[in-house]
C-alpha cells in the first residue's frame, strides 16, 4: 500500500538536502530519497567555500554574487562549528589581470552583500608581510580578502539531521525506479535496502544534481526544455607548505583562478578545473593532464616546487551547470534555475545547477515555487535557525570550545577542536557520560574511537566504513593504509552498530 506523503524529494545531495529540511519546518510530510550515500556526488567534492564567487563579476552576476555574500553571513551564523571565516591572499601578476581591476573586484566583493562579520580586503607587500613568505620573490604586491571555509559534506548531512528531526524521512541507497502521475498525485517506486515500497506524493521535487535529466526521461517519463550543462572539477591534496592559517587565490596563464587552502590542519587542498564532461557522473575521476595543471599552477608562485609525488590524494566531482548557451565551461552561470512543469496534475519540479553556498536561498525558492499546491504551509524560517550542533551562543566557536574543555577536562585538546568542528554541540552525544579516553570505546585510528562511530550509524545514516572515512570525517586522511584495512573489517563484521 502507498505512504502517502506532501513533498517526495530525489537526491540527497545539499539542494535536497536543504530542500527536504526547510518543507519539513514548514509542516509538510517530507520523504527525501537518495540512490548511494548523502552527499556521495557533487556535493561532498566540491572546493569547500562558502563564498560570493569573486571571479564571477567578471561576468556580470552581480544578483548571484551579492546572494551569496548575504548567504555567507546567514551560514556562519547557523553553522560556526562547520563554516568559519577564512583569509585569501591574491598575489598580483602584472602578467594577468591588471591591478586596478583586481582592487574593483575586491570592492564590490567587499560592499555588494552588506558585510558585517568579516574584515575586508586590505593590500599587501608581499616582500614585508609574512603572507608573502611564501611566494616567489618576483610577486611583490598582493591583496588579502576574507571568505569562509565550510565542510561540505557534514552540511548535507546537517541538513538531513535537521529535516528528519522535523519529521522528514531520510532514505539513503534507495534508488527511486519510478515516478508516474495519477490525477493530483504522484505514485512512485522506490528499490531500498529493505526492498520495494510505493509512496503517494503531491509533489515531487527533482534535485538529482548531475542525474537531473536522467530522473525527468527515465523516472518520471517527462520532459523539460531546459537542460544542465556537465564540467568536471578535479582538485588535489597534498602536504600543507606554507605557514600560517591563510588560503591562497593564484590566477593561472588561461586566466582561470585556482584556491589553495589549508585542509585537515596539515595539509593543503587545491583546485580546482573547468573541463567539459560528457561520462558518467558516478565514473569521474581526476586525470593526470589536471593534476599537472594544478601542480603548474602552484609552482607558479610558490618558491616551494611540489610534484606528483607531494599528492596525497586527488578528487573530482561533476557540477550540473544550468545550461545557459555559454561556451567557456567557465563562464557557464552558477546560478540556479527551477523548471515547474505540471501538465495540469501533480507539479514536478526540477533543479537545475546552483552552488553549495546558495543552497537555502535556493530551498526557499523551491518552497515558494510550490506554495499553489500546499496553501497551509508555514512561512519562510531558516534564514534565523541554527543547523544541528550549531546553537553555539553568539556562534562564538572558540567559547563554545573552551566550555567543552572545562566541561571534560581529559579530552585531549586536538580531540575536542576535532570533534567540536565536526558536530558542534551535539559533541556530548558522542561523549556521553565517558570519564576518559577508553570510555570511548576501540580506537581505530589518532582521532576516530568507537563511540564516534556508533554516533554516525545511529544519528547520521553511516552505513560503511566510507561513509565514516570519507564524507562523516575525513580521517582516510589521518589514519594508515593497516588501520584503514583493520576498520573497515571491524566496521562489516559489527551488523549491530546501531544497537
Amino acid at each position: 500500500m502507498s505512504e502517502p506523503v506532501d513533498l517526495f524529494i530525489i537526491g540527497g545531495g545539499i539542494n535536497g538536502a536543504g530542500i527536504a529540511r526547510d518543507a519539513a519546518g514548514r509542516g509538510l510530510s517530507v520523504v527525501l530519497c537518495e540512490k548511494d550515500d548523502l552527499a556521495q556526488g557533487t556535493s561532498s567534492r566540491s572546493g569547500k567555500l562558502v563564498h560570493g564567487g569573486l571571479r564571477y563579476l567578471e561576468y556580470y552576476e552581480f544578483r548571484l554574487v551579492r546572494e551569496a555574500l548575504i548567504e555567507r553571513e546567514v551560514l556562519l551564523n547557523a553553522a560556526p562549528h562547520i563554516i568559519w571565516p577564512m583569509r585569501f591572499v591574491l598575489p598580483h601578476s602584472p602578467d594577468d589581470r591588471p591591478a586596478w581591476l583586481v582592487r574593483l573586484g575586491l570592492f564590490l566583493y567587499d560592499n555588494l552583500g552588506g558585510r558585517k562579520k568579516l574584515p575586508g580586503t586590505r593590500v599587501l607587500n608581499l616582500r614585508q608581510d609574512p603572507e608573502g613568505a611564501p611566494l616567489k620573490d618576483t610577486y611583490t604586491k598582493g591583496f588579502e580578502y576574507s571568505d569562509c571555509w565550510v565542510d561540505d559534506s557534514r552540511l548535507v548531512v546537517l541538513n538531513a539531521v535537521d529535516a528528519a528531526a522535523r519529521g522528514a524521512q531520510v532514505l539513503t541507497r534507495t534508488a527511486c525506479t519510478s515516478a508516474r502521475r495519477n490525477g493530483r498525485m504522484w505514485d512512485i517506486t522506490v528499490q531500498g535496502p529493505d526492498g520495494e515500497r510505493t509512496f503517494s506524493a503531491r509533489a515531487l521535487v527533482n534535485a538529482a544534481g548531475p542525474w537531473v535529466t536522467d530522473v525527468i526521461g527515465r523516472v518520471t517519463g517527462t520532459n523539460s526544455r531546459r537542460n544542465v550543462r556537465l564540467v568536471k572539477g578535479s582538485h588535489i591534496v597534498t602536504p600543507k607548505f606554507w605557514e600560517g592559517p591563510q588560503a591562497y587565490l593564484v590566477q593561472n596563464t588561461d586566466k582561470r583562478v585556482i584556491f589553495i587552502n589549508p585542509y585537515e590542519g596539515d595539509k593543503a587542498l587545491i583546485g580546482t578545473t573547468d573541463i567539459p564532461y560528457d561520462g558518467a557522473p558516478e565514473a569521474v575521476t581526476a586525470d593526470q593532464s589536471e593534476i599537472d595543471y594544478l601542480l603548474a599552477a602552484v609552482n607558479r608562485y610558490f618558491k616551494q616546487e611540489l610534484t606528483r609525488d607531494d599528492v596525497v590524494q586527488s578528487f573530482s566531482g561533476v557540477r550540473p551547470l544550468y545550461d545557459d548557451g555559454a561556451g567557456n565551461p567557465s563562464a557557464v552561470t552558477r546560478d540556479y534555475v527551477f523548471d515547474l512543469e505540471a501538465q495540469g496534475g501533480a507539479p514536478l519540479l526540477n533543479v537545475f545547477g546552483g552552488k553549495i553556498t546558495t543552497f537555502r536561498k535556493l530551498a526557499e525558492h523551491a518552497l515558494q515555487k510550490l506554495d499553489a499546491t500546499f496553501p497551509q504551509m508555514g512561512a519562510d524560517w531558516t534564514a534565523q535557525a541554527s543547523l544541528p550542533g550549531g546553537d553555539i551562543a553568539g556562534a562564538d566557536f572558540d567559547g563554545f570550545l573552551a566550555g567543552v574543555q572545562r566541561e571534560y577536562p581529559w579530552l585531549p585538546r586536538d580531540l575536542a577542536l576535532h570533534w567540536g568542528r565536526l558536530y558542534g554541540t551535539r559533541m556530548r552525544m558522542i561523549l556521553g557520560d565517558a570519564t576518559a579516553l577508553g570510555g570511548l570505546g576501540m580506537q581505530f585510528g589518532p582521532r576516530l574511537f568507537e563511540a564516534e562511530v556508533r554516533y554516525l550509524v545511529t544519528h547520521e545514516w553511516a552505513m560503511s566504513a566510507a561513509d565514516v572515512l570519507h564524507r562523516r570525517t575525513k580521517e582516510n586522511l589521518h589514519m594508515s593504509a593497516a588501520e584503514i584495512e583493520e576498520f573497515t573489517t571491524w566496521f562489516d563484521q559489527n551488523a549491530d552498530l546501531a544497537a
